[in-house]
């Protein structure tokens, strides 16, 4: 992503029962611990627009992809239209509906922001997450639909470029306060998922936020906070924001959508498991590969379509796969439907060394997943899989990374055919290739 000191320089010139809990997607009180890690850093001070500049709306792919003389004309823009368009006034900061966008000189990720906003009446803005729109903010008091039919009487805070219909994009209540009044909200965003309160009232609950500027990819892991210029006047104030800890991202993940989902390790040993349970072990809560071992570590129980959920932690260069409808024989990736590959694919011993369909989440040699959102090593990943028919999703740390139909598929890595990859049941488990990747809160959900 951007270098944030290139902006600058622009603009300047556990228990048993503990394991179980969490297993059944109830937060343990160590990962409730982790929450307090970070706290909240003020955006904007209240005096001037220091740790921010202006910029073109664009997608920040393409922004990152320019050319350092390229970005720097759009920057140089953008600090002209700053000095015209925004000011501020008795700590409060204003903009007179026109110019390019504030954004934050610093890229973030997985946050919980703050922010107050005042509007007049038709009204209109938002605030862009990673660079993306948006958080809505409009007039709701207006009787007219926009040109593309949407009513603002449905209130702000919705995510105004979902597809109708999709969850987040109108709010759940309508939850402004008069025109003219003080607006507050908080925004929570762990990978695409997006929660936003109103004025303390829930209007979005852990929606996915589109990709405006290309919907057929993910929003980027890592990206600038904005807030919307749109031909009105806006006021803004206790702006401040909190970069959330890996291990409350992945809590709050945990607590959504958990109904149904049951554990299948008992964070004590491999009773309950089969295949290669000699060559894994069970340590503090965790299953782990014993290293320069391997093979398919499955749980005996046949399943259809159904939902996986599965923390992991790589280390550097690790390499392992969950196997998807393992039929209890042979080689996942080929027997079974497929093997989602769990890979250190940032390692530079891959450097230029795999296929695209080897990357981290891939189905292993038939469908390249996203890359770029793993946690850094050592840290605990949240990944869920959800199998229905032939069709594949994988969502990393809040992402959806891959989603696939298995019977399209008629190009293989190696020319290599996967003659499994059409079955219709099997096993869920881990496949281990020598090295000492780790599992936890390791929970399924049957959909048949």
């Amino acid at each position: 992503m951007r270098s944030p000191m290139l902006t600058w320089t622009l603009l300047a010139a556990s228990t048993t029962a503990a394991a179980a809990l969490a297993l059944a997607g109830v937060p343990t009180a160590k990962a409730a611990d982790a929450t307090s890690q970070s706290e909240f850093v003020t955006l904007f001070n209240g005096k001037n627009l220091s740790g921010w500049h202006g910029e073109d709306t664009m997608d920040p792919r393409k922004l990152d992809a320019m050319s350092e003389e390229a970005r720097k004309k759009i920057l140089e823009k953008g600090a002209e239209d700053v000095k015209k368009h925004w000011h501020v006034e008795d700590g409060v900061l204003i903009n007179d509906g026109q110019g390019a966008y504030l954004t934050t000189d610093k890229d973030y990720g997985d946050i919980e922001l703050k922010v107050d906003f005042k509007i007049g009446p038709k009204g209109d803005s938002g605030v862009y997450l990673r660079a993306t729109p948006q958080v809505q903010i409009w007039d709701f008091t207006e009787t007219d639909k926009t040109p593309l039919g949407e009513d603002k009487r449905k209130g702000s805070g919705g995510l105004w470029n979902n597809a109708p219909g999709a969850p987040g994009k109108d709010p759940l209540v309508v939850a402004d306060k008069p025109i003219g009044e003080w607006n507050s909200f908080r925004i929570v965003q762990v990978g695409e998922r997006t929660t936003v309160y109103l004025n303390e009232k829930l209007v979005v609950d852990h929606a996915r936020l589109a990709n405006y500027w290309n919907r057929k990819e993910p929003l980027p892991a890592r990206a600038p906070i904005q807030l919307q210029t749109h031909n009105h006047r806006i006021e803004w104030r206790n702006i401040a924001v909190r970069e959330l800890s890996a291990e409350e991202a992945n809590k709050i993940l945990a607590e959504h959508g958990h109904s149904g989902y049951r554990s299948i390790f008992n964070g004590e040993n491999l009773a309950q498991w089969a295949g290669a349970v000699e060559n894994y072990e069970a340590v503090a809560g965790t299953i782990r590969c014993k290293p320069h071992k391997g093979g398919v570590l499955y749980y005996p129980e046949e399943l259809k379509d159904f939902s996986a959920r599965v923390e992991f932690k790589l280390p550097p260069g690790g390499n392992n796969g969950l196997a998807i409808r393992y039929p209890g024989h042979g080689d996942t990736a080929y027997e079974g439907m497929t093997e989602l590959q769990v890979l250190d694919d940032g390692d530079k011993r891959y450097e230029g060394k795999i296929d695209a369909r080897q990357a981290h989440g891939s189905a292993y040699g038939m469908v390249a997943a996203r890359r770029g959102y793993l946690r850094p090593v050592g840290h605990w990943n949240f990944e869920e899989v959800t199998v229905k028919g032939s069709k594949i999703q994988v969502e990393l740390n809040g992402t959806l990374i891959l989603d696939a139909d298995l019977s399209t598929v008629k190009e293989y890595m190696h020319k290599s055919p996967h003659p499994g990859k059409n079955r219709t049941s099997g096993y869920f488990g881990f496949a281990g290739h020598s090295d000492p990747v780790e599992f936890r809160n390791i929970a399924i959900k049957p959909m048949n």
